[in-house]
């Protein structure tokens, strides 16, 4: 028996084989420090963990919850957006619960295209976007990210040919794996893009909360005629330690939300209705637990970033998510090495080649250990003599 040609065309899983690269170091004995990782280190907050316990208690959590979701979490959806962002959401029919915005990303392809339509992806770009792509039987096309536009795309230079046939465009700010941020001027021109050559537009809003100095990351519904043209992707995963949890909402245009649900319907029964009393409680509580968890990240960045211009390695700082995007000295490719810093330091990276062809000549760090961890890692890469 053999499996469908769709899932043979399905992109090689990038992460898998990091971490069965690290996992090998591992049992070898080794002391690795993994900075390749894209999993929060910090726990669950409490009072997050006891509104799950509080809802697993109660019988009626124990049955099938509305296919499309609890409308107490969507209604704290509606209300973050409200407070966060100045936004109007109607909670009945701009807000679709996923099963993480993992999930959300891959089964929107399947939502909007048919066979053989194109989708505009970034480059680099997270790597599972192209898992939609191959599962819809679509085609797409890549917008490269460069350092001397600030990881922004250029409209301008995407070819006509492929403005006019594309329907779908993924965008993604804080983004990943470069920490570059977008701010509202840049949404306005998406959405003045989008509505010209009558592309939607999902934004990949998984970094929304990781802004550093001072500065708010800004989402795609802020700009005036956003809902119009696309949705914004939200995930509990990283605002609150929640990644494991598997809970994430879609917000904005009701056409692309009722796409959602419909797939949805077909898909799942439903996510475990006391997850999505406790996501309710994350969005809707006290969000002294985010300023604490961004604060750290920025602590964490600014001992590393310091750390690695003090050996000699330039590279600017994340503006947003919880990554630090680093070129590679001369001689090595990306790949080539993140092998050489696991093999020669125990250091584990990812190299910026599993996020596209503009990944190439950087690595991605997660800044997602201890500042000591941090600091030794930079501490085992200065005996390189690399810089």
């Amino acid at each position: 028996m053999e499996i469908s040609e769709r899932l043979k065309k399905l992109p090689t899983q990038f992460f898998s084989a990091l971490v069965k690269k690290v996992n090998n170091a591992v049992a070898e004995g080794r002391d690795i420090i993994n900075l390749g990782q894209g999993n929060p280190d910090q726990p669950t907050p409490p009072h997050i963990v006891k509104a799950l316990q509080t809802a697993a208690e109660d019988p009626k959590t124990h049955k099938y919850s509305p296919f499309s979701g609890l409308i107490e979490l969507k209604h704290a959806a509606s209300e973050y957006y409200k407070k966060q962002y100045g936004v109007d959401i109607d909670p009945e029919k701009e807000v679709a619960i996923l099963f993480g915005t993992k999930t959300g990303l891959v089964e929107l392809p399947m939502c909007l295209l048919n066979e053989g339509d194109l989708m505009l992806l970034p480059d680099p770009g997270y790597p599972d976007y192209l898992s939609g792509v191959v599962l819809a039987g679509a085609q797409f096309k890549t917008f490269p990210l460069l350092a001397e536009n600030q990881f922004l795309p250029d409209y301008n230079a995407i070819s006509l040919e492929d403005k006019e046939a594309a329907k779908l465009m993924y965008l993604n700010y804080p983004n990943n794996p470069t920490g570059a941020t977008a701010d509202l001027k840049f949404f306005e021109e998406t959405v003045t893009f989008a509505k010209k050559h009558r592309i939607s537009v999902v934004h990949d809003f998984a970094y929304g909360a990781i802004g550093f100095d001072g500065k708010k990351p800004t989402s795609l519904l802020e700009a005036e005629g956003a809902k119009d043209i696309g949705i914004e992707m939200y995930t509990l995963s990283k605002t609150y330690n929640m990644a494991g949890w598997r809970v994430g909402f879609a917000v904005g245009n009701q056409n692309i939300i009722e796409s959602i649900n419909l797939i949805q319907d077909h898909l799942y029964c439903s996510l475990f209705p006391a997850i999505q009393l406790a996501a309710a409680a994350a969005l809707t509580g006290d969000q002294s637990c985010v300023e604490e968890l961004v604060s750290l990240y920025e602590k964490r960045r600014n001992t590393f970033i310091n750390a690695i211009r003090q050996i000699g390695w330039n590279a600017q700082a994340p503006k947003g998510s919880f990554f630090a995007w680093l070129p590679v000295p001369k001689g090595f490719t990306s790949e080539e090495f993140a092998d050489y810093l696991l093999e020669k330091a125990d250091v584990a990276v990812a190299p910026g080649n599993g996020f596209g062809q503009y990944g190439e000549g950087y690595i991605r760090v997660g800044l997602l250990v201890d500042e000591s961890r941090l600091l030794e890692a930079v501490d085992r890469i200065r005996k390189l003599n690399l810089f």
